[in-house]
């Protein structure tokens, strides 16, 4: 009897924790090394706030580049399944907007896909620099 209450709690505890990290999985920090560009989302709670950018308040997440105050700002986000989410986003002037789509490849690698509208373009050395349509980020 106290061999099965004991085997019930450790399945119990499983399930929950698999459930946080099910949970988790659009709730990370991303980054891509070549373009030196990252992720900061949040599509469950939508609220991260931008540095230095906080007149945007909370939301989804951004696109942003290293040492540069440049963001793509997400202002809507909709997780489709365990392993994709949609969102909508604009360059921090607004001018540019885009739909775009994140999908979960495994516990740590993400793949970012341009989908419609706008390309996405970062200021490096003083140009904009055109991302990818389709972009690979790392969890750290």
């Amino acid at each position: 009897m106290k061999r099965t209450v004991i085997l019930i709690l450790i399945g119990l505890i499983s399930v929950s924790s698999f459930a946080q990290r099910e949970k988790d999985v659009f709730k990370a920090y991303l980054y891509n090394d070549e373009y030196e560009v990252y992720l900061r989302i949040n599509f469950y709670d939508k609220n991260v706030k931008i540095p230095g950018q906080e007149l945007y308040g909370d939301l989804p997440g951004y696109l942003g580049r290293k040492n540069h105050s440049f963001c793509w700002v997400m202002v809507s986000s909709e997780v489709e399944s365990e392993q994709k989410a949609t969102m909508t986003m604009v360059n921090d002037f607004g001018s540019e907007d885009l739909i775009a789509s994140l999908t979960c490849v495994n516990d740590s690698t993400y793949i970012f896909r341009q989908e419609k509208g706008s390309t996405v373009k970062i200021p490096k050395n003083g140009k904009w620099q055109k991302l990818p349509k389709t972009l690979k980020f790392k969890r750290k």
